[in-house]
C-alpha cells in the first residue's frame, strides 16, 4: 500500500562540513541540521516533560496478552510505539506486538526501536499493507535490505547512536505514545527487570529512556513475581500496565552475531597489535578503562587485554558494557574494577549482573547522551571497535556494505568513539575482494576525526592529527604506515574498487549523537 508523501531526492540535499549530501527536512515534518563538528551544543535549553500518572492503593496493572493492553493504552492510528532489543535476535516482543495492532485493524503505525534483527523480518508485510508506515531505529539483515531497495520509502529510516537515541526522546525530536516493554520478571505494580528469569536478558540500559518520556508504558512479560520485584530496573512508577504474554523470547539469541572470539590468525595479528599500540602510548596502567566492541576481533583485545593486566599486577579502573564474558572474566579476576552495563552480549554477562556489586547497571542515558551532565563514554580512556569500510580522512562505515545495502545499526559505536581518549578502529585491509580501506567510504557513521588509529593485518596507520600518538608508536616495531599506503596495497590485492549502484532517493539518514544529520543512505538500484 502506498504510504502518503513524497521521497527526498539528491538534488534536495545540501552539503555538511565533512562534505556528504544530507536533507535540511525529513518527510516526518521534522526540520534538521547538517552534521557540523563533534561537540555541538543542545540547541534546544530544556527537554520535554515527563508524563504524570495515576494509580491507586495495591493496584494491579496485569492483563493477559497483549491486545487487552493494547485496549488499556488506547494505542490508535498513527501513534508512535517502541521498543528496546536486548533479547537481540531471540526476541518476540516486537512480532508479538505488530501481530496484534494488525489483528486490531489499527493502521499507520511508527516503529522506534533500539535496534530490530533479522528475526524482525516478519514485519515486512505489515509495512507492505499500511500497518507500520515508518520505521525510526537501527536495521540488521532483511529490513535492512528491504529498506535499501525502497520498501519504506517515501519515509527514510533514521540511524542513531545508542546515545543518540536517548538524546531524540529526551529533546522531544520523537514523542513515543506507547512503549512496549520486555521484562523478564516484573511484579503486579510493574517493577521490571531483565536480569532475573527464565527469560533473563542482563541490563535493561535501552528501556529507561522510554520508560521516562513515553506517554503510555506496557511491561510485556513471561515472569510474573510477587511484590517487589528484585532487583527493580524500571519502577512502577513509569508503567501504566503490565501484559502477561507465554514467552518474551529466547535469550540465546542474545549472542547473535557477537560473542565467538576470531580464530582468523589475521585478526588475531590485529588484536595482539592493539595491545602494544596501547602499550606503546603509555595507556596500559592502573586505572585504564576501556569499551570494546561486540565482534570477534574486539573480543579477542579484551582476552589479550586481560592476560596482559593478570601478567603484571595491574588493576583497570572500569569496562562499559556492550558486556561479555571476556569483561566478566577480569572482573572476577581482580584486573578490573567495575563493569558499567547497559546491555549484555552473553549469558556470563546476564549471571554477572546479579552476583557481583561490582557489576552494575547503567542506562543508555547515562551511557552516551551528549547532552547531558556527563557520559559514561566521555571517561573513557579507550574503545576498539570494528569497521565495514574506513577511509583515508579516517571516516568509519558500520552501517552500509560496500554495494549500498544497509545491514547494521550504529550501536554506542560514535559515542564510544568520541569520547574516549584513544579511538582504535580493526579491520582486515580487504574482505574476500572487497577492500576495507578506501578513498571515501559508502557511509560515514562515525567521523574521522574522532578515531585516532586503525589498525590492520598489513599495518598501523595513525591520524597525523596525533602527532603523539605517531611519535611513540614510530619507536616500536608495530608496521606504521600512511592510511594512504593501506588504501594503494588494497587495491593492488583486489585490482578495482566496484562502487554501489544508487538511486536518487535517500532511503535513511544518519543522525549524529547530537542530532545533527552526518550522511545520507541511498536507494540501491537492483
Amino acid at each position: 500500500m502506498p504510504r502518503k508523501g513524497k521521497p527526498v531526492k539528491r538534488d534536495e540535499l545540501v552539503l555538511n562540513s565533512v562534505g556528504r549530501p544530507v536533507p535540511t527536512a525529513l518527510p516526518q515534518g521534522r526540520e534538521v541540521r547538517p552534521y557540523s563538528g563533534l561537540h555541538t551544543p543542545p540547541v534546544k535549553k530544556e527537554g520535554i516533560g515527563r508524563p504524570l500518572r495515576f494509580s491507586t492503593p495495591r493496584e494491579n496493572k496485569v492483563v493477559e496478552g497483549i491486545e487487552d493492553a493494547i485496549k488499556r493504552v488506547e494505542l490508535s492510528d498513527g501513534m508512535t510505539i517502541s521498543f528496546h532489543h536486548h533479547l537481540r535476535n531471540g526476541d518476540l516482543v516486537v512480532n508479538t506486538v505488530v501481530d496484534a495492532i494488525h489483528r486490531m485493524g489499527i493502521r499507520d503505525i511508527k516503529i522506534f526501536p533500539s535496534a530490530l534483527f533479522p528475526v524482525h523480518e516478519h514485519l515486512i508485510p505489515y509495512i507492505e499493507d499500511g500497518t507500520i508506515s515508518w520505521i525510526e531505529g537501527s536495521l540488521n539483515g532483511p529490513l535492512g535490505r528491504f529498506a535499501s531497495e525502497g520498501g519504506l520509502l517515501p519515509h527514510p529510516v533514521v540511524l542513531r547512536t545508542h546515545g543518540g537515541r536517548t538524546r531524540a526522546i529526551e529533546a522531544g525530536d520523537v514523542v513515543i505514545d506507547v512503549a512496549f516493554l520486555a521484562a523478564s520478571a516484573a511484579d503486579p505494580a510493574g517493577n521490571m527487570t531483565g536480569a532475573v528469569g527464565p527469560s533473563a536478558f542482563g541490563a535493561a540500559g535501552f528501556a529507561f529512556a522510554d520508560a521516562w518520556y513515553a506517554r503510555k508504558v506496557v511491561v510485556v512479560t513471561d515472569n510474573i513475581v510477587p511484590y517487589p520485584c528484585t532487583p527493580i530496573s524500571i519502577p512502577s512508577t513509569c508503567v501504566d500496565v503490565v501484559a502477561k504474554v507465554d514467552r518474551i523470547g529466547d535469550p540465546e539469541g542474545i549472542g547473535w552475531g557477537t560473542t565467538q572470539i576470531t580464530r582468523d590468525p589475521r585478526m588475531l595479528m590485529v588484536a595482539r597489535r592493539v595491545i602494544k599500540v596501547l602499550e606503546a602510548a603509555g595507556y596500559l596502567k592502573n586505572g585504564f578503562s576501556f569499551q570494546a566492541g561486540a565482534g570477534g576481533t574486539s573480543l579477542a583485545v579484551v582476552k589479550f587485554l586481560g592476560d596482559y593486566f593478570k601478567e603484571r599486577g595491574l588493576v583497570a579502573s572500569f569496562a562499559m558494557g556492550g558486556t561479555t564474558g571476556y569483561v566478566v572474566r577480569m572482573l572476577d579476576e581482580g584486573t578490573l574494577q567495575a563493569i558499567l552495563d547497559a546491555q549484555a552480549f552473553d549469558l556470563k554477562a546476564i549471571e554477572s549482573l546479579t552476583k557481583n556489586p561490582n557489576h552494575m547497571e547503567v542506562s543508555h542515558h547515562h551511557f552516551g547522551n551528549p547532552h547531558t551532565g556527563g557520559a559514561i563514554t566521555h571517561q573513557q580512556t579507550a574503545c576498539f571497535l570494528g569497521a565495514t569500510e574506513i577511509d583515508v580522512d579516517f571516516n568509519v562505515n558500520v552501517n552500509t556494505h560496500s554495494d549500498g545495502y544497509l545491514l547494521h545499526g550504529t550501536g554506542g559505536h560514535t559515542d564510544a568513539a568520541v569520547g574516549s581518549e584513544v579511538t582504535i578502529i580493526t579491520a582486515p585491509l580487504i574482505r574476500g575482494r572487497i577492500p576495507v580501506i578506501r578513498e571515501r567510504v559508502t557511509t560515514i557513521t562515525t567521523p574521522g576525526e574522532a578515531v585516532d588509529v586503525v589498525v590492520t593485518d598489513h599495518g598501523v596507520a595513525v591520524n597525523p592529527r596525533r602527532e603523539d600518538l605517531l611519535k611513540s608508536l614510530k619507536k616500536t616495531d608495530l608496521p606504521v604506515v600512511d592510511i594512504e599506503d593501506l588504501k594503494r596495497k588494497a587495491l593492488s590485492l583486489v585490482g578495482k574498487t566496484i562502487e554501489p549502484k544508487l538511486g536518487d532517493e535517500v532511503i535513511a539518514v544518519v543522525e549524529y549523537r547530537t542530532g545533527e544529520i552526518l550522511d545520507s543512505v541511498f536507494r540501491v538500484l537492483k
